[in-house]
């Protein structure tokens, strides 16, 4: 940007810093929410409850369905396929 340009833009510098923080913590949230470990170690825990005894063959049937489709969610996401 030339001189000029950068004096006549310089009161939207905030708005442009806050998009960009804004920008920042999107990014952040999305990278959270499709990382897949989080996923995984439930299903590993939720085997050994199963394992243990602490839930039945039911709960565990119904909530590896929810982490499995999570999973799936994830990895389309990551190969660029919207769900």
């Amino acid at each position: 940007m030339g001189l000029l340009t950068q004096l006549a833009t310089l009161p939207l510098a905030p708005v442009r810093g806050v998009a960009w923080v804004m920008e920042r913590a999107v990014e952040a949230a999305e990278n959270e929410y499709y990382d897949p470990a989080p996923v995984e170690r439930e299903l590993a825990a939720l085997e050994r409850a199963l394992v243990a005894g602490e839930i039945d063959e039911e709960t565990f049937d119904r909530r590896e369905d929810e982490l499995l489709d999570r999973l799936d969610e994830i990895r389309a996401h990551v190969q660029g396929v919207d769900t």
